[in-house]
C-alpha cells in the first residue's frame, strides 16, 4: 500500500514537472505583447542603487538604450559617498536624448532599505507609471514597451521574475540553477493556471492606483516589497499579470555561501508572506519525487535502477527547456541542477530557525503591532 501511495506520488510530481515546463516552453513562441490597453503613457523608470558591481556600467546604461517614445529616468542612492554615482553622471553626460537625473538621500518610512531608498524619486516622478527596476536587471530595448504593453484591462501591477545570465564560476551556475529551470519556470506557470505573484526586479505601478491602496507605505509591511505588491493589488480586486518571458540578471561569481543566503532570504520572504503555499515547497525541485520514486521501487521489490532513469527524466526535461530558452546550463550546469535539488530540503527546514534577515547591514523583520505606523 506504501509502495502504491508513493508511486502515485512520484508520478503525480514528474506530471506537474512536465507540465510547468511546457507552459513555459508555450510562452516562448507566444508573439510580444502589442501596445496593450493603456497604450504608451510617459513612464518613469526608476532604479535604485546601492554600490557598484561589476555589470552596472552594462545594465545601468541599458536604463537609456530603451525604444520607448516618452520615458523619464530617476536614480536613487541614499549616500553621496556612494561610488555609483560617480558612473551614473557619467551615463547620463553621454546620454543626453533620455532625461535622467540622480536624487540622493533616505527617507525611513517602512523597514525596507530598498523602499526607504526610492520613496524620493516616487514623489519626484513626472507621470502616473512607474517602473520599478533593480539595478542589477539588464533591460533589452523593448523593457519598457514590453512592461506597457502587458498591462490588461484587469490588471493592477506588471511584475516579471529574473532569469541568470553570464555566470562566470560554479556558484554563478548554480544560481541560474535556482533562478532559471527553477524559479522562473514555476512562476511562469502558476501564472498560467492561477494567479500570478509579484517578484521585486521588475514592479510597473498606475501610481493613483497604489496611492488609493496606502502608496509605497502600504508595501513596506511585509519582509518584501514584492510579497506586499502582490496582496495590496489583489486587495483592489485587480490581478498580477506577467510579462510574457522574464529578463535577465548578469550573475557573475558566487560563492556556495552567498547563494544560500540569498535562498534563504527569499525562502524567508515566502513563508512569511504566503505561509500555506510555502508548506508544500518542500516537495520543489527533484529531491522529494525522486526520494518517492526510489522508496517505490525498493518497497514493491523492482530494481532500484529504474529510480535513475526516473531521476534522469526529471533532470533532462530542465535541460531541454534551458537550451530551449537559451540560458546557461552545459556539463556542469547540469550536475550543479541536482546539487541545487540536495540544498533546497536544507533550506526549506532552515527557514523556519529563525523570521526575518538581514540585508546589506539591516535587520528586516516581519511587522508586528507595535511597528506598524507609517513614518511622518
Amino acid at each position: 500500500m506504501m509502495a502504491l501511495a508513493l508511486s502515485v506520488l512520484a508520478a503525480l510530481l514528474m506530471a506537474a514537472h512536465f507540465v510547468a515546463i511546457w507552459l513555459y516552453l508555450r510562452r516562448l513562441d507566444r508573439p510580444k505583447p502589442g501596445g496593450g490597453v493603456i497604450g504608451q503613457p510617459f513612464v518613469t523608470l526608476l532604479r535604485p542603487v546601492c554600490g557598484l558591481d561589476a555589470f552596472d556600467a552594462h545594465t545601468l546604461q541599458s536604463s537609456f538604450d530603451q525604444d520607448y517614445p516618452r520615458y523619464e529616468i530617476i536614480f536613487c542612492a541614499q549616500s553621496p559617498d556612494d561610488p555609483v554615482i560617480d558612473l551614473l553622471e557619467r551615463l547620463i553626460a553621454h546620454n543626453p536624448q533620455v532625461p535622467a537625473r540622480v536624487m540622493v538621500g533616505l527617507d525611513r518610512i517602512s523597514g525596507n532599505p530598498k523602499l526607504n531608498n526610492v520613496w524620493k524619486g516616487w514623489n519626484a516622478a513626472l507621470g502616473d507609471w512607474i517602473c520599478m527596476t533593480d539595478s542589477n536587471l539588464m533591460l533589452p530595448r523593448d523593457y519598457l514597451a514590453t512592461v506597457v504593453g502587458s498591462w490588461g484591462p484587469a490588471t493592477g501591477l506588471v511584475s516579471s521574475p529574473p532569469v541568470g545570465s553570464h555566470p562566470q564560476n560554479l556558484g554563478g551556475l548554480l544560481e541560474c540553477a535556482f533562478l532559471n529551470t527553477n524559479q522562473a519556470v514555476m512562476q511562469f506557470a502558476a501564472a498560467s493556471v492561477g494567479p500570478a505573484y509579484a517578484q521585486g526586479k521588475t514592479l510597473f505601478f498606475n501610481k493613483p492606483l497604489l496611492e488609493h491602496a496606502g502608496g509605497l507605505w502600504a508595501l513596506g509591511q511585509t519582509l518584501a516589497e514584492d510579497a506586499a505588491a502582490t496582496r495590496v493589488t489583489r486587495s483592489l480586486g485587480r490581478e498580477v499579470t506577467l510579462t510574457p518571458l522574464p529578463f535577465a540578471q548578469p550573475i557573475g561569481r558566487r560563492t556556495l555561501a552567498q547563494v544560500w543566503s540569498r535562498q534563504l532570504r527569499w525562502s524567508r520572504v515566502r513563508r512569511d508572506a504566503f505561509p500555506l503555499l510555502f508548506a508544500f515547497e518542500v516537495f520543489n525541485g527533484g529531491a522529494a519525487p525522486i526520494v518517492c520514486a526510489m522508496a517505490a521501487l525498493v518497497l514493491s521489490g523492482a530494481d532500484p535502477v529504474f529510480g535513475l532513469g526516473y531521476a534522469a527524466l526529471w533532470y533532462l526535461a530542465e535541460v531541454f527547456v534551458a537550451a530551449r530558452a537559451g540560458w546557461p546550463m552545459g556539463p556542469q550546469g547540469a550536475l550543479l541542477l541536482v546539487l541545487r535539488d540536495l540544498m533546497m530540503p536544507a533550506l526549506w527546514l532552515a527557514t523556519f530557525m529563525r523570521r526575518g534577515f538581514d540585508w546589506r547591514g539591516t535587520t528586516m523583520a516581519p511587522k508586528t503591532p507595535s511597528n506598524t505606523v507609517p513614518a511622518e
